[in-house]
C-alpha cells in the first residue's frame, strides 16, 4: 500500500500528488525544508524545527503558507494515516509555480509538500567511517534549502570509496558532515564541534544534545577542528534529526576509539533518545 502525502491542503496517495514543471523548487532549488523524527507515534523536537523553519523562510523572503498549529496537526494526520510509529516527516516549502525567471515573481501561491519515511532510528549504532573532502556548497549553509546537489555529490563519493559518509572542510577547517553536525571528545573528555555561523546549519538535534552534555556536566567548547585532530580524538560522532548521536569510528582511512563507539556518543545517544520520548508531542 502506498504513502498518504500531503500537498498544498489535500491528502493523497503518492501516486497522485504532482508538482508544476514550473515549480521554483524544480527550476531553481528556490525552497526551504524541514525533518522532524518520529518515536513512538510522536514528534520529536517540533518546536525547535518550526522556529528553524521560520528562520529559513525569512532569509529567502518567504512566509509559512499555514499556521504552526495547522502544520502541527498535518504532522500527525500524516502519522495517523501512515500510522508511522518511527521514522521522519520530511516539509519542503517553495516560492511556488511561475514562469522561469530569476526574479522572485509577485502573488504566487507557495507549494506545500509533506510526507513521511519509516526509518530505524534507535538500534545499536556500530559507527561510521567517514572521508574527507572539500566543502564546495553555498555560503547559508544556515538555511535549510532544498539545494542539496553538493551533500547528494559527497554521499555518492563516499559510498563509491565502500564509506558511509563525508566530512565536509573549508579552510582547512571541518565544517560539519553533508547532512550532519559534526564532533569530536579529546582525550581528556572535551566536547568540540564547530560554533554557529553562517558556514553550518543550525542543527535542531545539535541545541538538544549540547544542552543534555551541559546537564551531564560534560565540557563542552564550540570552535573547529582540523581533520588530523579528529584523527587523534578520543572520540567523534555526528548528529541529525534521523541519526540522533551517531559514532564515528574511521576518517580518511585513521581508526578511531579503537573502531568501536566510544562512552561519550553511546552516552548521548541513550539520554537524547530518553529525554526526547518524553518531550515529544
Amino acid at each position: 500500500m502506498s504513502r498518504t502525502v500531503y500537498l498544498n491542503g489535500a491528502y493523497m496517495p503518492e501516486e497522485e500528488a504532482m508538482v508544476s514543471v514550473f515549480d521554483r523548487g524544480f527550476l531553481f532549488a528556490d525552497g526551504v525544508y524541514e525533518v522532524c523524527a518520529i518515536l513512538d507515534g510522536k514528534i520529536i523536537d517540533f518546536e525547535g524545527h518550526m522556529a528553524r523553519l521560520e528562520r529559513s523562510l525569512g532569509v529567502v523572503e518567504m512566509s509559512v503558507p499555514v499556521t504552526k498549529s495547522e502544520l502541527l496537526e498535518i504532522h500527525r494526520e500524516l502519522i495517523r494515516r501512515n500510522a508511522l510509529e518511527e521514522g521522519a516527516i520530511y516539509m519542503q516549502i517553495t516560492r511556488g509555480a511561475a514562469d522561469r525567471d530569476f526574479i522572485y515573481p509577485k502573488g504566487v501561491e507557495q507549494t506545500l509538500v509533506l510526507f513521511t519515511q519509516a526509518k530505524d532510528l534507535t538500534s545499536e549504532k556500530d559507527g561510521l567511517k567517514v572521508i574527507s573532502a572539500p566543502d564546495i556548497r553555498w555560503g547559508r549553509r544556515d538555511v535549510k534549502t532544498v539545494q542539496l546537489l553538493a551533500s547528494s555529490m559527497a554521499k555518492t563519493m563516499a559510498k563509491s570509496k565502500g564509506k558511509d559518509d563525508v566530512w565536509l572542510v573549508e579552510d582547512g577547517l571541518v565544517t560539519e558532515g553533508s547532512s550532519s553536525n559534526a564532533y569530536i571528545v579529546t582525550n581528556e573528555g572535551k566536547i568540540i564541534t564547530r560554533n554557529l555561523s553562517n558556514s553550518i546549519l543550525h542543527g535542531i538535534t545539535r541545541a538538544s544534545v549540547l544542552k543534555l552534555a551541559a546537564e551531564l556536566d560534560m565540557e563542552i567548547e564550540e570552535r573547529p577542528f582540523t581533520i588530523e585532530e579528529a584523527q587523534n580524538a578520543s572520540e567523534a560522532f555526528i548528529t541529525s534529526a534521523t541519526s540522533f548521536v551517531y559514532p564515528v569510528i574511521e576518517i580518511d582511512g585513521i581508526e578511531i576509539s579503537d573502531a568501536k563507539p566510544g562512552p561519550v556518543s553511546k552516552r548521548l545517544n541513550q539520554v537524547y533518545a530518553e529525554e526526547s520520548r518524553k518531550s515529544a508531542c
